[in-house]
């Protein structure tokens, strides 16, 4: 059949029409997320109404109208009803393996009195055999209800752990990971006596302590680097164990929202498990590995090497961890004057300074970034100098070097500005002043308290990113918690009313990028994570009403209702 002249122009004008509406076509989604707010932390757009993403990258993010366009049939859609998500979070400092042992473990975090500790022990030696080691942490005597009568310096003395335990090496960890206690069996296996027959006092330990009474008796607290006398003789976990441990993290990294982890600091065992969790396609959290600084062989390898930055985003090997100092909680964070509470102590300097100098000259020439462990204002003062000297050492080489100083707790009210001033970035776990300020005034009293402690705003204020985290397992992996603590600094029981020191809070919005965005800019991965932007990653994290609105008082009650990784839905709560 012929078609006329008019018919004909008409449907050629009509499929004109048609092509010219449609564009170009639109690459096909695997995922698209509408139906509640959604908090990009990208400055261009800060909140959309949908996200569309293919496989592991996110594809759109904007207008609901728009993003249907890349629908088709087989496209997974996600309707948020309400519910609120933004970038995945980033654990900024914590300890990945310690987080899966924290569970496998004896869990002494909420104890409330040493006796408590006692009962707990005791019960679980009912569990094991004759000889074998109970192990567990978590316990912190600044926040029993009293201390013991016989305290010695603060802390509980071993006689009632080694009553209950004739026939077991114990070993308890302190919250802070920087002091442990052992019972006399754990002390009787590891040699421990007053006077060697070399006539060698083997308590005198450089940057530790072990704590005796006056009559010179142990205590059973071993203090910074003085934890080596025990832990030598605790035996290494099985690989079943490691492995177990290794699953338990990863998912309560999920459930928590978590989908990046900075693991401060990490040896080569642990290292060589990872490349074997990833060849086996199970590293399903993006971890940013930090290497032992105290392991010169480990870091002379990985200098020849250089970094190690994975192309499918899941393991990244750029960066350096030294331990400077030790804890407030254990009187160990190294102090420009001494302890309120204890009079003529300045706690540990637990690794030479010599050693920073060295190891920010090796990290500028070999490309790698130098993570500083340091809490008392005198290591965070000496560790800036040693990274500026490196820098004026190696002008041309410091560029962009990132360079971090871990926990940066307490600080001279001199060093705020140098953070900036140097570029170095501080990586600060707000979950800890919740935790640590009802004591820690006791430990600087209100001066030192006032003019350098949890110094947020005044550091975000200077121009300079702060990251932010937990320090799993010394606090738990929730990030609720720790974002409640950067908006209200408060106990996580809500007291006291105002908050400690509110000028120095966080916004909800400074909160949000520094477990996000910021987090990203401390591994140098900004440019793929961290934001929900065209490009990026599909990492998300999904909570039960909207962190940014919420009222204060509500803010503990966020659950996590849904964590997306790379794309694939990794949790739902009460799935």
């Amino acid at each position: 059949m012929k078609l006329s002249n008019s018919i004909f122009w008409s449907l050629a004008m009509s499929l004109i029409m048609i092509t010219a509406c449609s564009g170009p076509k639109k690459e096909a989604a695997t995922l698209l997320i509408y139906g509640g707010p959604i908090y990009t932390v990208d400055s261009v757009q800060t909140i959309v109404e949908a996200v569309v993403t293919k496989d592991s990258i996110i594809l759109f993010a904007g207008n609901l109208e728009e993003a249907e366009k890349y629908k088709n049939e087989q496209t997974q859609v996600i309707d948020l009803k309400g519910k609120t998500m933004t970038p995945g979070l980033i654990e900024g400092h914590g300890h990945f393996m310690g987080l899966g042992n924290a569970e496998l473990e004896i869990d002494l975090l909420n104890t409330t009195s040493y006796q408590e500790i006692i009962d707990i022990v005791a019960e679980a030696v009912k569990k094991v055999e004759p000889g074998e080691w109970i192990i567990g942490g978590g316990w912190h005597q600044s926040k029993w209800d009293s201390l013991p009568a016989d305290a010695v310096n603060g802390f509980q003395t071993h006689d009632l752990l080694s009553a209950v335990t004739p026939n077991n090496p114990v070993y308890l960890s302190h919250a802070s990971g920087h002091a442990g206690f052992a019972n006399a069996k754990a002390m009787e296996i590891a040699g421990l006596q007053i006077l060697s027959k070399e006539g060698i006092d083997k308590f005198e330990i450089e940057g530790g302590e072990v704590m005796r009474d006056k009559t010179g008796r142990l205590t059973g607290i071993f203090n910074e680097r003085a934890q080596r006398l025990i832990y030598q003789h605790i035996p290494q976990d099985s690989p079943e164990k490691k492995a177990k441990a290794f699953d338990l993290a990863v998912k309560a990294c999920h459930r928590n929202g978590i989908t990046s982890f900075h693991d401060a600091g990490i040896g080569s065992q642990t290292l060589k498990f990872f490349e074997n969790a990833k060849a086996a396609n199970k590293m399903n959290v993006r971890i940013y590995a930090m290497l032992r600084g105290g392991d010169k062989d480990l870091l002379n390898e990985w200098y020849k090497k250089g970094p190690f930055i994975d192309l499918d985003n899941r393991l990244t090997i750029r960066s350096i961890k030294l331990s400077c100092d030790g804890a407030l909680g254990s009187r160990g964070a190294w102090l420009l004057e001494p302890y309120t509470d204890r009079p003529g102590h300045f706690g540990h300097e637990t690794l030479p300074m010599e050693m920073v100098q060295e190891t920010a000259l090796n990290g500028l020439r070999n490309g790698f970034q130098v993570c500083s462990h340091a809490i008392g204002d005198r290591a965070n003062k000496e560790i800036l100098d040693r990274y500026e000297a490196a820098f004026v050492e190696l002008p041309n080489l410091k560029t962009d070097h990132r360079f971090r100083i871990e926990h940066a707790q307490h600080l001279h009210p001199d060093d705020i500005p140098r953070f900036a001033e140097l570029g170095v970035i501080p990586a600060m776990q707000a979950v800890h002043l919740s935790s640590d300020r009802p004591w820690a005034i006791d430990r600087l009293g209100e001066k030192r308290i006032k003019e350098g402690a949890y110094m947020w705003q005044d550091l975000l204020k200077s121009g300079i990113p702060i990251v932010n985290g937990t320090d799993v397992p010394v606090e738990p992996l929730n990030p609720i918690a720790s974002l409640y603590a950067s908006i209200s600094r408060k106990t996580l029981k809500g007291t006291p009313e105002g908050g400690y020191e509110p000028e120095q809070k966080m916004t909800r919005e400074q909160a949000l990028k520094s477990y996000t965005l910021d987090a990203a800019y401390g591994a140098f991965e900004e440019n793929i994570k961290g934001s929900i932007t065209a490009g990026k990653l599909a990492d998300f994290t999904i909570y039960n009403q909207d962190i940014i609105t919420i009222p204060e008082d509500q803010f503990l009650k966020t659950e996590i209702a849904m964590t997306i990784f790379n794309g694939d839905v990794v949790y739902k709560k009460n799935e």
